[in-house]
């Protein structure tokens, strides 16, 4: 925390009160353009009142550094992802102090390099029987690209953290796509309106509760009947954990909240950046046919091994750019526990803050033409003198995505192996719109018609 006085405290810029219901609007329909225009208007410290609440919004590395980083003992998660609770529980995405330390002691050695390499092959298995799926499609009617690949991240996220085949669970994605819109609407509303007021999508979210809950106390129960994964995966990890809570309700209430968020944090993201992936790519033939001449180049007709993510150097640079312009977790809201200064601008205790990804990946002091879609930009020559902050797809300091690295080996290993034999073509007259939920995700899916390559 930085010390202020009354005499230097500096509030930043904003849109005058009179504005808030136009914000409120924006908020609840179109949050990105309410960010992105207000950086573009105020600069790189913007004051909001919206509501009850005042917002502070940060688009410089610097702040985003100080606030995730250097001072983020001071900051807690804020708003949205707090009024999330009520739809998500407290899992890592929203829980803090000793319950997410403890949280995160358990998972993370299930993330570390060693295990993930090992799971390299169970990636590229699920990527292959996608590829499998699509052929079937050539000729065919378009088909929901979102589905796909979100059938694809479950399958991984089943295989490499949970040593379980989750397609038996035939409802699961359709689940929690009701329990991001729930939560989504808790952030929108700051759960103003009672989950028992029988509004459709309350309604859908509850059944999706009860469903995923059922999800997690069979996965629970076959790994205490039959064992396995040698105690190394996130499932055990996080029943031996919970184990150790002497209250038995906790205890529960733990294992569901944490697996329900680990899972839906785990698949949803990585869906999210493949479905931007091939849409841009579709608009940009020839960065596939890069990436194309790459997969056959470096693979032939086989299957990726770990050790191939390190040849598949110009594949990466795509999903580096594709995340760049899309980030998954578009949004870093955080509170103030205390007085603070960040950049020079006073933020009282209790203030919500914000930091964008989605800006600060477009801020034009920092990105050449930045609404261009160009992986050269992760080049090694074109990287060296970039904030490291101006990057932040993955979040940062302390409660930096701890799944990262397996997201990554995921969409390289898919991209090249889609790529490599078909082409994924955007249906004409069907917009494509970011949908900034919990992750970005495009609205209504991507519907694509799938074609051979010669």
């Amino acid at each position: 925390m930085t010390s202020t006085t009354a005499h230097v405290r500096r509030t930043p810029p904003g849109p005058p009160r009179r504005a808030t219901l136009g914000l409120l609007r924006q908020l609840a329909g179109d949050r990105l353009t309410l960010m992105t225009s207000a950086a573009e208007r105020y600069g790189d410290a913007v004051r909001m009142a919206i509501g009850p609440k005042t917002l502070y919004f940060f688009n410089h590395p610097e702040h985003a550094k100080h606030v995730l980083a250097d001072n983020a003992a001071d900051y807690h998660k804020g708003i949205g992802l707090v009024h999330a609770r009520r739809a998500i529980g407290d899992g890592l995405l929203t829980s803090e102090g000793e319950l997410w330390r403890k949280q995160r002691k358990a998972t993370q050695p299930a993330f570390q390099h060693k295990r993930i390499a090992r799971q390299a092959g169970a990636v590229a298995e699920s990527a292959g029987r996608l590829v499998d799926r699509l052929r079937a499609g050539i000729g065919g009617p378009p088909v929901n690209l979102t589905e796909e690949v979100t059938g694809l991240t479950l399958d991984v996220l089943g295989r490499t953290l949970l040593s379980e085949d989750l397609s038996r669970f035939e409802h699961i994605g359709r689940s929690f796509e009701a329990v991001q819109d729930q939560a989504m609407f808790e952030m929108v509303t700051m759960s103003a309106v009672p989950m028992w007021v029988p509004l459709p999508h309350q309604l859908r979210f509850r059944k999706a509760r009860r469903e995923l809950r059922r999800v997690v106390d069979e996965l629970a129960a076959r790994r205490v009947e039959h064992g396995g994964a040698d105690g190394d995966d996130v499932l055990s990890r996080v029943l031996a954990s919970v184990a150790e809570e002497r209250d038995g309700a906790v205890g529960d209430r733990r294992l569901h909240d944490e697996l329900v968020t680990l899972m839906l944090a785990g698949h949803e993201t990585t869906a999210s950046t493949l479905g931007w992936a091939f849409h841009l790519l579709d608009r940009h033939p020839e960065v596939r046919e890069r990436v194309r001449a790459e997969a056959r180049a470096v693979l032939g007709d086989r299957a990726p091994v770990f050790e191939d993510l390190h040849a598949l150097r110009y594949t990466a640079m795509v999903v580096d750019e594709v995340v760049r312009l899309y980030p998954p977790v578009w949004i870093l809201p955080r509170a103030a526990q205390a007085d603070d200064e960040v950049g020079g601008w006073f933020v009282p205790a209790g203030a919500d803050v914000l930091i964008c990804p989605y800006t600060l990946h477009r801020h034009p002091a920092f990105w050449d033409r930045p609404d261009r879609f160009d992986p050269e930009r992760f080049g090694p020559a074109a990287t060296h003198d970039r904030p490291r902050y101006a990057y932040l797809p993955f979040g940062a300091g302390p409660r930096f995505c701890v799944g990262n690295h397996l997201g990554v080996m995921e969409a390289v290993f898919t991209l090249a192996m889609i790529t490599r034999e078909l082409d994924l073509r955007s249906v004409p007259g069907r917009p494509v719109v970011p949908e900034p939920m919990l992750s970005l995700r495009i609205r209504g899916g991507l519907s694509v018609t799938v074609h051979p390559v010669g």
